[in-house]
């Protein structure tokens, strides 16, 4: 799951990315991506605010087990966030930045009409540097 994103990570991780996501308020919103009819989850798909180049903005970010990936699930959810956050009318854009050498999700960005603006260094896990694509999406 996190091979994209600096690889395995320990117990200790993961409680304090959930704990990140419990206490995002008004900063963003962290959503389970579940399957109908049986409400199994999947995956998760969120957006926070964040500042990139000096700019307050909203980044999105997903993940989906692997057994369900390629089937549209991820693009779906993503659409789903985003309707959430242009709701809010709080920021003009959202970011995504998916590895360079995820094309999974760089083709998610692409099928929404996201639009290219750079390749970047960007931190994650904080303390690990990655090389992303920046991809940014004009909320309307």
């Amino acid at each position: 799951m996190m091979e994209h994103l600096g690889g395995p990570e320990s117990k200790e991780q993961i409680l304090n990315r959930h704990k990140r996501y419990l206490n995002l308020s008004e900063k963003g919103c962290m959503f389970s991506i579940k399957l109908l009819p049986e409400l199994d989850p999947v995956g998760s798909v969120g957006y926070w605010q964040t500042v990139w180049n000096d700019e307050i903005l909203y980044e999105i970010g997903w993940s989906v087990l692997p057994s369900f990936q390629g089937k549209g699930i991820a693009t779906n959810a993503v659409n789903l966030a985003i309707d959430g956050a242009t709701a809010e009318k709080k920021y003009r854009y959202i970011h995504a930045f998916p590895s360079v050498n995820n094309p999974a999700s760089n083709a998610i960005c692409q099928k929404l009409n996201f639009n290219f603006i750079s390749e970047c260094e960007f931190e994650y896990p904080p303390g690990s540097f990655m090389i992303c694509n920046n991809w940014r999406l004009e909320l309307k």
